[in-house]
């Protein structure tokens, strides 16, 4: 096939998009390709009768040698030791205060001849999602402010008592541009939400039509996939901004940005 090689996780999209009915327009916007690019993927997809549900289950370097011959990405040692450790990555990454960085600091001590950084982030990015495939999102300028706090605890020391003192860190993000605002706030209490999230829209300029909060407390009385109880002032705050609240769905954090 001519032309530059897409990431595998594009390749994935691309053929789940597919499957999913959408056309070659749709796919190409959705995921900021050329028409002709889905165009060549689906001709040589459908010239060598290919299983798209398939080639979904495969390994991403061996997913691309269907694509594109000759790419001996999975041969390489390198990777080949990468694969063995990916287990471990992957449920140190899910830990509090465990980064890429410090794993790959960690991957480095015990294989020197290994990835660089970026490289060993590509890959564990594409091993992750290959192992958790799901349609992609589209998201609309203005349409959605996701909001939530952050799971970990900061603080701050008083310069004048020397006092340390514990704050909850809010975090919103508009999913369209990835724009992402974030406050220091004494508690997780209803009042210091809605502080927050009116100095978050202070900020922003503007109201998005749909508010999209996890479900903290703060916000949702009681949470329920299908009609969850939304916190009455937090209510009242939307109303008087002309938004409407749709919270995630509980257990389904891919609802998040």
């Amino acid at each position: 096939m001519a032309g530059k090689p897409r990431p595998m996780s594009q390749i994935k999209q691309l053929l789940r998009l597919h499957t999913q009915g959408y056309s070659i327009k749709a796919i190409a916007r959705t995921l900021n390709i050329s028409k002709n690019t889905v165009k060549s993927y689906l001709a040589k997809l459908q010239s060598a009768a290919l299983d798209p549900q398939e080639l979904l289950q495969l390994e991403d370097p061996v997913l691309e040698t269907r694509f594109h011959s000759g790419n001996p990405a999975y041969k390489d040692p390198r990777y080949i030791h990468f694969k063995g450790k990916l287990e471990h990555l992957s449920k140190e990454l899910k830990k509090t205060g465990v980064t890429r960085k410090l794993l790959w600091d960690e991957y480095i001590r015990g294989f020197p001849q290994g990835y660089a950084y970026s490289q060993f982030c590509f890959h564990l990015h594409q091993q992750l999602v290959a192992r958790k495939p799901t349609s992609v999102l589209s998201h609309e300028p203005a349409d959605k402010l996701f909001v939530d706090f952050a799971g970990k605890q900061i603080s701050y020391t008083d310069r004048q008592t020397g006092e340390i003192i514990s704050c909850q860190l809010f975090v919103a993000c508009l999913p369209f541009s990835d724009y992402a605002f974030a406050m220091a706030v004494p508690s997780q209490r209803i009042g210091d939400f809605l502080y927050a999230l009116s100095c978050c829209l202070k900020e922003l300029g503007g109201v998005p039509r749909v508010l999209v909060p996890d479900n903290l407390k703060s916000a949702i009385v009681k949470a329920n996939r299908y009609e969850p109880e939304v916190n009455q002032s937090l209510e009242d705050f939307a109303n008087h901004y002309q938004m409407s609240v749709v919270p995630a769905r509980p257990g389904r954090p891919r609802d998040k940005s």
